[in-house]
């Protein structure tokens, strides 16, 4: 198993006073923890974390941690890099939490999800859906994949793959319910747009009063009909009597 390394320096000095000098030198805050030890504050060089991370595995490294400095002496410690922040305008890694981890226990990781192969229901014209594209996984730490590849070939229209049918292989679990839906196979945009335009073709012809709206229209033209007999002449008014 690939172990990176990494040499780090214990931090007496806490607060944000400190961490703004911290950077300043190029350096940047750090915690260790795990159960059974107390938390320890570091600091270190960011460019020499990034290198000591494999370029695929990434955040799943395993790394040797040297501290200097620590009251009680040198310390090598097994760890991983649990947690980091970044600078939101430089993208440059401004904090680190690490987590020490024992070579023979399982740990909790975070695989990418990897879809491969096309469909046989993408080429009936349907479309896929990745749900999951990150999966929470336990094993130990030599077992922990770069990631995930999941095989759609075989999945027609109205598939779907669960975390249940993932094939995670030996000394690995899934942490995410099996239930729980990876990705699935739908059915062709058209089928569903003919599908919309049908109901509401039925709603507007079960509308209450669309057959009526004409007849009460004629009607309302066959009150003023009189009024416009005889070649649409108004009707001339009555004589008025000679007293």
């Amino acid at each position: 198993m690939e172990v990176g390394k990494l040499s780090v320096e214990y931090r007496a000095s806490v607060g944000k006073t400190s961490n703004r000098r911290l950077r300043t030198e190029g350096r940047i805050p750090a915690i260790c923890y795990g159960v059974g030890a107390e938390p320890l504050s570091l600091s270190l060089d960011p460019l020499l974390l990034l290198k000591a991370l494999d370029p695929v595995k990434k955040t799943n490294t395993v790394i040797e941690l040297t501290v200097a400095g620590a009251p009680a002496g040198e310390q090598k410690l097994t760890v991983m890099l649990r947690d980091h922040q970044k600078d939101a305008m430089r993208g440059q890694i401004t904090h680190a939490d690490f987590i020490r981890v024992k070579l023979d226990q399982d740990v909790h990781a975070v695989i990418p999800v990897v879809l491969t192969g096309k469909a046989e229901g993408v080429k009936q014209g349907g479309m896929i859906h990745q749900v999951i594209h990150r999966l929470e996984i336990a094993c130990r730490p030599h077992l922990i994949p770069a990631k995930l590849e999941v095989d759609v070939t075989a999945l027609n229209l109205g598939d779907a793959i669960h975390v249940s049918d993932l094939k995670l292989g030996e000394g690995i679990r899934a942490l995410t319910d099996a239930g729980t839906s990876v990705c699935s196979v739908t059915a062709p945009r058209a089928e569903k747009v003919e599908a919309v335009e049908a109901v509401a073709a039925e709603g507007a012809a079960a509308a209450p009063g669309a057959a009526g709206a004409p007849a009460a229209a004629g009607a309302a033209g066959a009150k003023g009909a009189p009024a416009a007999a005889a070649g649409g002449k108004a009707a001339p008014a009555p004589a008025e009597k000679k007293k």
